[in-house]
């Protein structure tokens, strides 16, 4: 079985992002990361895989599977 591709929740010049590993485009952009954090759950959760969150330096502040 092939590893599902992740969620980030990343900083974005609009704001912050949500976007699927690998991808060239975000999935959605929102105001605060909260709101980014929200959108992000919800995608990883109907493709049954895990989301990263990361600081606005782009370190990795925590997961959520």
């Amino acid at each position: 079985m092939s590893k599902k591709e992740e969620y980030h929740v990343v900083p974005h010049t609009d704001g912050w992002a949500v976007k699927r590993e690998g991808a060239d485009r975000a999935s959605s952009v929102h105001d605060t990361q909260a709101e980014a954090i929200q959108s992000g759950q919800r995608l990883a959760a109907a493709n049954e895989t895990e989301l990263v969150i990361h600081r606005p330096n782009g370190q990795i502040r925590d997961s959520d599977s």
